[in-house]
């Protein structure tokens, strides 16, 4: 019998119902929030350089929307899927709770790939992914934002199309967008940065001096960029990265013994995490297979790529000497790969706390645009490492107090307020 293909959504409800029956949730309040409020499915025809129209398949979820306006970025991914799209809205509701911001869950996506298409075709996938739910999203409903290969360039296109639409100037509609246009300062590297102060709060807690660590981080994209910066900064040095490499079209672990230089990593990197096998050797950086990130002999473990990579198959690779799982991406790591990660002792960040840092700093965008008054970078980073630290605190006291995992005590903070939300309100 072949094996089952991995379901996001499906993991995203079996984290949910572990932790409602600890909670004890009544039947009404986990029916309401183990499923998506609403879903968007659309069509954007596009008209392509060579004047064939090819027609894109998008999406929007809003998941909950309780605590406030639904919040979450857009993928553009040529394995996109519907459930996976469910799975981050959900991972959103939580995601904003832990934080406690005043926002809901959302996610959106297209099925596309945009290393393959011009900026031309790109711009018109945004600004028709926007046509089709002009209506559904927005600064007091939801507010979209960048992920997976969307940037600032598209989150602009999409709130200039926007504004056409209704007639105004709407920068809080979106986030992500550039500084000057809308967007704020320190968002850039919010994520990475938030991901490193929960990775200097953990090590507080378990002795771990960072000054002298070592690290391996699986992706090479913004949040990988970051956290390896911010490392670099607190005196860790970060021995491999993996990436995927857009020639070979297939991933690759890059290591480096002495430590990988933040300087030398953007150098030899393009705008989507791609590092060119080239300037890696020229670096002299070793090349392995994919999936060597995770075997490294390191102090902290920085899955930040995409869902389903610390698994059944591979969660016993990892060496004794981790000491630290941060997850800078969302949905990396399975239940069945959490069964074994706990079994040997590592401290493990999950990942809609220790990624929050984007959305956190999404949401200081919001502000400044709603007020028309921007802070300095170290204001936001201020904020953002205040915020980040409060959530990791209340966290990890909550798993102290209750003898559960990391995991299990974020999701009974998010659920509990999302849930309080949703029965003030009356709808449960």
């Amino acid at each position: 019998m072949a094996e089952k293909a991995f379901n996001p959504f499906e993991m995203a409800q079996r984290q949910f119902d572990h932790v409602a029956d600890k909670l004890g949730l009544d039947q009404g309040t986990r029916d309401f929030l183990r499923t998506p409020c609403r879903e968007y499915h659309f069509l954007i025809p596009v008209r392509m350089d060579d004047g064939n129209v090819k027609v894109f398949r998008g999406f929007r979820v809003q998941h909950s929307d309780a605590r406030g306006p639904a919040k979450g970025g857009i993928r553009f991914h040529p394995h996109e899927t519907i459930d996976t799209v469910r799975a981050l809205a959900t991972w959103m509701t939580w995601k904003t709770a832990v934080v406690d911001i005043p926002l809901g869950g959302g996610k959106g996506g297209v099925i596309c790939d945009p290393r393959e298409l011009s900026d031309r075709e790109q711009e018109k996938i945004c600004r028709g992914w926007v046509r089709q739910v002009a209506r559904n999203v927005g600064p007091i409903q939801d507010v979209p934002a960048p992920d997976v290969m969307t940037h600032g360039q598209h989150m602009l296109w999409m709130m200039d199309e926007y504004e056409a639409i209704h007639g105004g100037r709407l920068p809080g509609m979106i986030t992500g967008k550039p500084v000057g246009m809308g967007g704020s300062l320190g968002r850039t590297e919010a994520t990475g940065y938030g991901v490193v102060y929960t990775i200097r709060e953990a090590a507080k807690e378990i002795g771990l001096d960072l000054k002298g660590a070592t690290a391996a981080i699986q992706g090479a994209g913004n949040v990988a960029q970051y956290t390896l910066d911010l490392l670099q900064q607190l005196g860790t040095r970060t021995i491999a990265i993996s990436c995927w490499d857009n020639t070979d079209k297939k991933p690759y672990t890059y290591r480096c013994k002495e430590g990988i230089d933040f300087k030398k990593l953007m150098a030899s990197i393009d705008k989507f995490g791609t590092v060119s096998p080239a300037k890696a050797k020229a670096n002299g950086w070793e090349q392995l297979e994919a999936g060597a990130w995770i075997e490294q002999e390191v102090d902290i473990l920085v899955p930040a790529a995409q869902e389903n990579e610390v698994n059944a198959g591979n969660a016993d690779k990892i060496k004794a000497t981790v000491k630290i799982i941060a997850e800078g991406a969302n949905g990396p790591t399975t239940p069945e790969a959490d069964e074994i990660i706990q079994k040997k002792g590592i401290f493990l960040i999950p990942d809609f706390l220790c990624n929050a840092g984007g959305v956190t700093c999404s949401y200081f965008e919001q502000v400044q645009c709603n007020m028309n008054y921007f802070w300095d970078r170290d204001e936001v980073l201020r904020r953002l490492d205040l915020k980040m630290t409060s959530a990791f605190k209340a966290v990890s006291a909550l798993a102290r107090e209750k003898k559960v995992y990391m995991r299990d005590a974020a999701y009974m903070i998010s659920i509990q307020r999302v849930a309080d939300a949703c029965r003030l309100r009356g709808w449960v």
